[in-house]
């Protein structure tokens, strides 16, 4: 967390919309008028799961929204950004490949909910698609059950995120790309160094254990 940014506190904001997923959460507004999107999920755990997903997405280049720390430890907070689109079904043929170029980077994450329930995980902003909500992605699913061992060192998603019946939207979105998108999609994670990987993990309060497997994916991934 930078020095200047001051955790988020719905306590001292007005609440001006309300919950647009699956968790508890509204859109609140500070003195400046600044507004921001709060979640509140299950656990601290899959709030601080959350922040370091994020954290990776930063780290391989995948843009997502802007994520800030709340005094919630079960909270976690975005800047509130107004989307030209907000669902796969609205994307231009150039905007799918944008949001195919970080594949990668959602099936080493395990971010099983990547496309969202429906269609509604993948936005654009000025041109720019990003990944609106992490919440999915490591060990925890987007509702807050943990994933157990389905989270393990094999990046089993690399298949699943294009092939499963019951994630029909992550399907359309990537069942699609070719063999040279889905190794350039795969070279996004593998050129990042275990250093990197590591140093964001404990600096965003994640454990050892984590890390390496974090790393272990990635190799997994350079294996394919």
């Amino acid at each position: 967390m930078s020095a200047e940014m001051p955790l988020i506190d719905t306590a001292t904001m007005q609440r001006v919309g309300g919950q647009l997923g699956s968790n508890p959460a509204g859109i609140f507004q500070d003195d400046n008028g600044r507004r921001y999107y709060v979640k509140t999920l299950e656990s601290p755990a899959h709030a601080h799961n959350e922040m370091i997903a994020a954290k990776l997405y930063q780290l391989a280049g995948a843009p997502t929204l802007t994520y800030l720390y709340t005094n919630a430890p079960d909270q976690i907070a975005t800047e509130w950004v107004e989307l030209d689109k907000k669902c796969i079904a609205h994307l231009s043929q150039s905007e799918r490949k944008q949001a195919q170029r970080w594949f990668g980077v959602h099936a080493w994450t395990a971010n099983w909910d990547a496309a969202g329930f429906n269609g509604d995980n993948q936005g654009v902003i000025n041109g720019k698609v990003l990944t609106l909500d992490v919440g999915g992605a490591l060990a925890f699913r987007a509702q807050g059950d943990p994933k157990g061992k389905a989270f393990g060192t094999r990046v089993d998603e690399l298949d699943v995120l294009r092939s499963d019946d019951g994630n029909p939207h992550a399907v359309k979105l990537f069942a699609d790309m070719s063999a040279d998108d889905t190794r350039q999609a795969i070279r996004v994670v593998v050129r990042i160094p275990d250093e990197k990987i590591r140093q964001v993990i404990i600096d965003s309060g994640g454990d050892h254990a984590m890390a390496e497997k974090m790393i272990a994916r990635k190799a997994d991934m350079a294996r394919r």
